[in-house]
C-alpha cells in the first residue's frame, strides 16, 4: 500500500499546558532543577492509525508527575508524526503504509515547566486496509482474478506514437527512412490500424527498462486503436457517433475515426513539405522546424495524442465496460466464470475500466509529484511514474507503470495542493475501484443481490466523478496556460510552439468529454465550450484580447457545470 500524498514535513511540535494529578514524591535521586522532579512516564490513549489515512489523529498523551500543577510540554522525534497541544497526530501530507511497516516506534518526549524532561518509546501499531488492484482468483486457487492486458497494450500503442511523433519521424524523413506522404501515412496508421503481423514485431521504445520488450508480451492476442476508438465498437456506445459527434466542424459532420485520419493528414502534409525543402511560417511569422506543428498554432503530437486518449480509453471505460445499458456488456455482464479463466466475466469488465483508466495496482503508495512525474526533493526518485515493486529490475506494464488519465488526475491534485478545498481525485477514483472490485471479488460466480449491485453502481458514479472531473480540470489548466501565453502575443516573450502545445491539449482533452454517458455536462453546454475554444488559436493581435475572453467564458462553462471551487480554477 502507501504513503500518498505530498513529501513528508518537518513535524509540528506544539506545547500544552496540562495539569499533573498525583501526591508528593519523596524520590529526590532524579530531579533535574531544585525542588522540581522530572515526569516519569507518558502515556497515549491510542497507539494505533489505519494506513492511508491523511492528517490523521491518534490519541491524546499525558504525563505522570508527582509535582502537583504542574504543566507539560510533548514533542516527537519522528517527523511522520506532529504533536497539536496534547493530540498526536500524523503531520501533514503523511500517510502510512502497512506494507511498508506493521508498526512504527517513536520517541516521545515530555518537557516539564521547570524544563525537566523525560523520553520514551511509544510503538504506534499500523492498521491494514484495502488498497492495492490485487484480488486472488475465486474459481482457481493461487492466481489473480485481476486482467486488464489488452487496455495497457492499447495504452502501450498511444504512448509509442506519441513517442514516435516528437523523436523519431523527423529523423526518418532526414535519412531516408520515409521517402513519400504514402510512407508517412502508412507509418502513423501502423501504431493506430496495427496489423497482426505488425503487431506481433512492434518494439517497446517510449520507455526503459521494461518487462515487456514487445506490445506482444503485454496481450498476445492482437488489438489496435481503431477498433476501439468511439462510433466503431459496435455496441454499448450511448450515442451513434456518426452523426453525433461534435466540436470539430459542423455537429456530425465526421466521425472521431475521421478526425483521425484528418490529423494523420495534416502530419503527412508538414513530412511532405519538409521532403521537399520548405520550410513553413508560423501564423506569427517564425520558421516551423517541428513537423507536428501546424501553421495556425496546433500541435499534431498533443491533439493525437490528447484525443486517443479520450476517444479510446475515455469513451471504453465509461461508456462501455463501467456502464450497465447494455445486456451482457459492462456491469451487466455474466457473473459466472470466464470460460476457463481465473475471473468471471463482471470481474474482466469492471477490471478493463480500470485498465483504460491507467493506474498501476500501487496507485494509492505514489504522492502527486511521484504519479506526475515530477519527484523532487523529498519525493523517492525510484516512484517517479513507475516503480519496481516486485524487485525484478524491470518495470512491469501491466502493474507498475501509470498511464494517461491517472497521470493527469495527480496532476490536477497537485495544481489544489495549497489551496482551501484542495482535490484528491486520485485517492476518490482509486478507492472506489477498489471498492468495487472487492464487491465483484466477494461475490465472483454469483449473482449480486439488489443492495449488492446498488452498491457497485454507487462505487462506479464515483469513479466516473472524479475521472470527468480531473479532465474538465485539465482542460480549465490548459486554458489558463494559452490564455496566459496569449497575452505575450506581439512581445519577444511570445512563444509560438508552447502556445501550440498548450491549446492542442486543451482541444485535445475537451473534444473527449462527450464520450462520458454520465457527465453532468449537457450537450448544449459541450457545444457552446467548443464554439468558445474554436479548432486553433486565435494568433491576430487584432482578435486576441476577444479570443481571451471567450477562453475565460468556456473555463466558465466547465467550471458551472461541475462546481468546481474558484480558486482551484484559478490556480489549474
Amino acid at each position: 500500500m502507501n504513503i500518498k500524498k505530498s513529501a513528508l514535513s518537518l513535524a509540528v511540535i506544539s506545547s500544552f499546558l496540562l495539569t499533573a494529578c498525583g501526591g508528593s514524591n519523596n524520590d529526590s535521586s532524579t530531579p533535574t532543577v531544585e525542588d522540581n522532579v522530572a515526569p516519569t512516564n507518558i502515556t497515549l490513549s491510542n497507539a494505533s492509525v489505519a494506513e492511508n489515512s491523511m492528517a490523521a489523529a491518534l490519541g491524546n498523551l499525558s504525563a505522570v508527575d508527582a509535582n502537583t500543577g504542574d504543566t507539560f510540554t510533548f514533542s516527537v522525534s519522528d517527523e511522520r508524526f506532529a504533536v497539536s497541544g496534547n493530540q498526536l497526530l500524523l503531520a501533514e501530507g503523511v500517510m502510512l503504509d502497512f506494507e511498508t511497516e506493521t508498526s512504527i516506534d517513536i520517541d516521545v518526549t515530555v518537557t516539564d515547566s521547570k524544563s525537566a524532561t523525560f523520553t520514551k518509546t511509544i510503538t504506534i501499531e499500523v492498521t491494514d486496509v484495502l488498497d492495492t488492484y490485487t484480488f486472488d482468483s475465486k474459481f482457481i486457487d493461487g492466481d489473480s482474478a485481476v486482467s486488464y492486458t489488452g487496455q495497457i497494450a492499447r495504452h502501450a500503442l498511444i504512448a509509442e506514437l506519441n513517442h514516435y511523433i516528437g523523436n523519431q519521424l523527423k529523423s526518418d524523413l532526414d535519412d531516408g527512412t520515409l521517402l513519400t506522404r504514402t510512407a508517412v501515412l502508412a507509418k502513423l496508421n501502423s501504431f493506430y490500424k496495427t496489423t497482426e503481423e505488425q503487431y506481433d514485431n512492434f518494439p517497446i521504445t517510449f520507455m526503459d527498462d521494461t518487462k515487456q520488450k514487445f506490445i506482444t508480451n503485454i496481450s498476445s492476442s492482437p488489438k489496435n486503436l481503431v477498433d476501439k476508438i468511439a462510433g466503431n465498437d459496435e455496441t454499448g456506445q450511448h450515442k451513434d457517433w456518426s452523426t453525433e459527434f461534435a466540436g470539430w466542424g459542423t455537429k456530425g459532420s465526421i466521425t472521431p475515426d475521421e478526425l483521425i485520419d484528418i490529423y494523420f493528414g495534416q502530419l503527412a502534409d508538414n513530412a511532405d513539405d519538409h521532403l521537399n525543402g520548405i520550410v513553413r511560417q508560423s501564423a506569427t511569422g517564425s520558421d516551423i522546424s517541428d513537423i507536428y506543428l501546424n501553421t495556425d498554432g496546433t500541435d499534431l503530437k498533443q491533439l493525437i495524442q490528447k484525443f486517443l486518449l479520450m476517444a479510446v480509453a475515455y469513451s471504453q471505460g465509461t461508456d462501455d465496460y463501467l456502464d450497465a445499458d447494455v445486456d451482457d456488456k459492462g456491469l451487466l455482464s455474466k457473473f459466472t466464470q470466464d470460460g476457463t479463466k481465473a475471473y468471471s466475466t463482471l470481474e474482466h469488465q469492471f477490471d478493463e475500466g480500470f485498465g483504460y483508466f491507467g493506474a498501476s495496482r500501487e496507485y494509492l503508495a505514489y504522492n502527486d509529484n511521484e504519479l506526475s512525474g515530477k519527484a523532487g526533493e523529498g519525493d523517492r526518485a525510484d516512484w517517479n511514474n513507475h516503480h519496481d515493486t516486485d524487485g525484478d529490475g524491470e518495470f512491469d506494464l501491466t502493474s507498475e507503470v501509470n498511464f494517461g488519465n491517472s497521470v493527469n488526475a495527480a496532476k490536477r491534485d497537485r495544481g489544489t495542493a495549497g489551496n482551501a478545498m484542495p482535490t484528491n481525485y486520485t485517492k476518490q477514483v482509486m478507492e472506489a475501484f477498489i471498492e468495487g472490485r472487492k464487491i465483484l471479488n466477494d461475490n465472483a460466480g454469483m449473482a449480486l443481490s439488489t443492495e449488492q449491485f446498488d452498491a457497485l453502481i454507487a462505487q462506479r458514479d464515483i469513479i466516473v466523478d472524479g475521472w470527468e472531473r480531473s479532465i474538465a480540470a485539465t482542460v480549465i489548466h490548459y486554458i489558463n496556460d494559452t490564455h496566459a501565453d496569449l497575452a505575450k502575443l506581439g512581445t519577444d516573450d511570445f512563444n509560438f510552439a508552447d502556445t501550440a502545445k498548450h491549446f492542442s491539449e486543451l482541444k485535445g482533452f475537451a473534444l473527449g468529454l462527450q464520450f462520458n454517458p454520465h457527465s453532468p455536462i449537457t450537450d448544449v453546454q459541450f457545444e457552446e465550450l467548443h464554439a468558445l475554444i474554436g479548432d486553433a488559436p486565435e494568433l491576430d493581435s487584432a482578435q486576441v484580447a476577444a479570443y481571451q475572453a471567450e477562453l475565460l467564458q468556456a473555463r466558465d462553462i466547465l467550471t458551472n457545470a461541475l462546481s468546481f471551487n474558484a480558486d482551484n480554477v484559478e490556480n489549474w
